[in-house]
C-alpha cells in the first residue's frame, strides 16, 4: 500500500523523531543564543573540518553586535577580510580561496572581543546534495535497506581522510525562513561514515579519483519529501493548491524543508547540485517539470554566485513498482526528468534502470548506489571539469525509420518467432540513438523492447543490434548506431516504447556501460 506515492511501511520512518528533532534544535539554539546574547557567532556549518569551494570568493558570514567590525583571516594569505555586523547582527565577508590541494589550513575570526578558531580547513570542489530517501540514505543503510558494498566502502573510508569531508543537515521542519541550521562538517574515517549519504559519499569518492583534488559533500536531504517541501512560501502560494499540506510533521509537507534546512545554508559557495528526488511526486508528472525547474531557477538565484547557473545533475528515478510494475506512473516522471535535462540550461540527469535486481520491484531503496555516485561524478568531471575520454552521457533514442529487410534481415527473422509475421521478408524498424557511436553491449537477445500498430495496442518486440552502417538512411542527422526492430503482432509499426514501465530492469548498454534511457514514441 502506498502513501503519497511512498510504501506505507517507511511512513513511520520518515515521522519518525521529526517532532523530538525539531524540539531539541530549538531548545539548544534558543539556549545557546541565551547564554551568549550579542556574543560572536558562526553558523555550525563553518566548522572545524569543513571545506570551501577552491578558487572562488567564498562566501562567510555570522552575527555579532550590530556595528562591530568582525575580521577574518587565513594561514593561507596574508590577507584580511572585514565587515560590520548590521542592525540584525549579521555579517559577511568574501574569502579569496587559493587552489585545491591536500594541505590543511586554520581560520580566525575575531569580532565583539571575541575569537573563534576555525582548524583543519580543506580546499577543493564543494557540491550540494538534496531531495528525498535515495539521497539521505545512508552507507549503513536503512532497516532491511542495504547499500552494496558498504562494509567495504566504510572499511576503506580512512583512505578519504584527508579528501573528502560530508556535512550532513539534521531533518529540521520550520514554517518560517531560518537563519541557522545544524551539521557539522566530518573527517571521512569509518566511524563517521556509516552515516555519510551513499550517493554523496560514491559521488565524492569517484571525483576525488578523478580530478585528485579534495571533494566535499553538503547532504540536505528528506526521506519522503515532494519538490513542495524545497519551495518557498511566496512561490507555492501562486499554485492552486498553495501551501497545503502545511504540518510540519508531515514529511510530505510544503515549504518547511526549504525553511528549516536549505535556506539557512543558501550562498555558502558551491560548484553545483546533486539532486535525488521524485518518488513523492509520481502521478503528477506535468506539475513537477514546472516546480522542479522553478526550484533550481529560484535556488539558483538564492546562492547568488556569481556563475548564476550552477549545475544540477539529477537522479533517474529508480525502477520500482507503485502499486503495478506494467504501470507507467514511474515512468513518465523519468520522461520528465530527461525532458528537464535536455531543456534546462546546466543539467544532466544519470539513466538508473538498470541499477536494480529482478527482487527489488517492491524495494524503493535500490542498493546499487556506487553506480549512482560514480555516474554522476563522471557527468560532473566531463562537464565542469573538461576531463576527455570519459563517456558520461547514457544512450538515447534519436529517431527511427522503416526500412525493406535485407537478406541478413531475412535470415534473422526468418529463424525467429517473427517467422509466422507476414511481413517476415518485408519491413524492419532501424531505432537509432545518441550518445553511443560505437555500439552496443550486446547483438541480440535484448529485452525490453515493444512496438504498437496503428490500433495502439503494445505488444513484445524482437530486437538485435545492427551489424553495418546505413548512413544514407540517416537524412543528415549525425551518424550512430542502431537496432533492428521487428513485431509480429503489431504488423505494420507505428510506435516503440523501451523498459516504459513502473519496474522493469534496463539490461542495455552502450559500449561504456551506461544504460539506454526509457522512451516511448507515442508522446502526445
Amino acid at each position: 500500500m502506498l502513501y503519497n506515492g511512498i510504501p506505507m511501511v517507511f511512513k513511520n520512518y520518515y515521522h519518525l523523531n521529526c517532532n523530538m528533532l525539531k524540539t531539541l534544535f530549538s531548545f539548544a539554539l534558543c539556549s545557546m543564543l541565551a547564554s551568549s546574547a550579542w556574543a560572536l557567532q558562526l553558523p555550525e556549518i563553518f566548522s572545524d573540518n569543513m571545506m570551501l569551494q577552491q578558487q572562488t570568493k567564498a562566501k562567510m558570514w555570522g552575527w555579532a553586535k550590530a556595528g562591530n567590525v568582525v575580521e577574518v583571516t587565513t594561514t593561507w594569505s596574508d590577507l584580511k577580510h572585514s565587515a560590520t555586523a548590521g542592525a540584525d547582527g549579521r555579517w559577511m565577508v568574501e574569502i579569496s580561496t587559493p587552489s585545491a590541494s591536500y594541505d590543511t589550513y586554520s581560520m580566525t575570526v575575531k569580532g565583539d572581543g571575541e575569537t573563534v578558531v576555525i582548524n583543519n580547513v580543506l580546499v577543493g570542489e564543494v557540491w550540494f546534495c538534496s531531495g528525498q530517501s535515495n539521497m539521505e540514505m545512508p552507507l549503513g543503510g536503512f532497516w532491511n535497506c542495504p547499500v552494496e558494498g558498504a562494509n567495504e566502502a566504510i572499511a576503506q573510508s580512512a583512505k578519504y581522510r584527508k579528501s573528502i569531508r560530508v556535512a550532513t543537515i539534521p531533518k529540521v521542519a520550520a514554517q518560517t525562513p531560518q537563519d541557522r541550521v545544524a551539521g557539522k562538517w566530518q573527517e571521512c574515517n569509518p566511524e563517521n561514515a556509516s552515516a555519510f549519504s551513499a550517493c554523496g559519499f560514491f559521488f565524492a569518492r569517484t571525483l576525488t579519483d578523478l580530478l585528485d583534488v579534495p571533494v566535499g559533500i553538503i547532504n540536505c536531504s528528506w526521506g519522503g519529501s515532494c519538490v513542495e517541501g524545497w519551495l518557498p512560501k511566496e512561490i507555492l502560494e501562486t499554485y492552486p493548491d498553495g501551501v497545503v499540506p502545511f504540518n510540519d510533521a508531515d514529511y510530505m509537507a510544503k515549504m518547511v524543508m526549504y525553511n528549516g534546512m536549505l535556506h539557512p545554508l543558501a550562498g555558502y559557495t558551491i560548484k553545483g547540485f546533486l539532486w535525488n528526488q521524485g518518488e513523492s511526486n509520481i502521478g503528477r508528472e506535468h506539475q513537477y517539470a514546472e516546480r522542479f525547474m522553478t526550484m533550481v531557477k529560484h535556488w539558483r538565484k538564492l546562492w547568488n554566485q556569481p556563475n548564476d547557473k550552477l549545475p544540477i545533475y539529477t537522479v533517474e528515478l529508480p525502477p520500482y513498482w507503485y502499486d503495478d510494475n506494467d504501470g507507467d506512473n514511474g515512468a513518465k516522471i523519468r520522461e520528465v526528468q530527461h525532458q528537464i535535462a535536455a531543456s534546462l540550461e546546466n543539467s544532466g540527469c544519470v539513466c538508473t534502470s538498470d541499477l536494480v535486481y529482478d527482487y527489488e520491484s517492491k524495494q524503493i531503496h535500490g542498493t546499487k548506489k556506487l553506480e549512482i555516485g560514480q555516474r554522476l561524478a563522471y557527468m560532473a568531471a566531463v562537464r565542469d571539469y573538461g576531463m576527455k575520454g570519459l563517456m558520461a552521457e547514457a544512450p538515447e533514442f534519436d529517431f527511427m525509420t522503416v526500412v525493406d529487410a535485407d537478406d541478413s534481415d531475412a535470415q534473422i527473422i526468418a529463424g525467429s518467432a517473427v517467422a509466422k509475421n507476414k511481413n517476415e521478408k518485408g519491413k524492419v524498424v532501424l531505432l537509432y540513438f545518441k550518445n553511443c557511436s560505437d555500439g552496443f553491449d550486446r547483438l541480440d537477445n535484448i529485452e525490453g523492447f515493444e512496438a504498437a500498430g496503428a490500433d495502439g495496442v503494445y505488444h513484445k518486440a524482437i530486437v538485435w543490434a545492427a551489424s553495418e552502417w546505413r548512413p544514407e538512411l540517416l537524412a543528415g542527422r549525425p551518424q550512430g548506431c542502431f537496432l533492428k526492430l521487428v513485431c509480429p503482432e503489431a504488423a505494420e509499426v507505428k510506435d516503440v516504447r523501451y523498459c516504459f514501465k513502473n519496474f522493469i530492469p534496463g539490461k542495455l548498454h552502450g559500449m561504456r556501460g551506461l544504460p539506454v534511457v526509457p522512451f516511448r514514441t507515442d508522446k502526445k
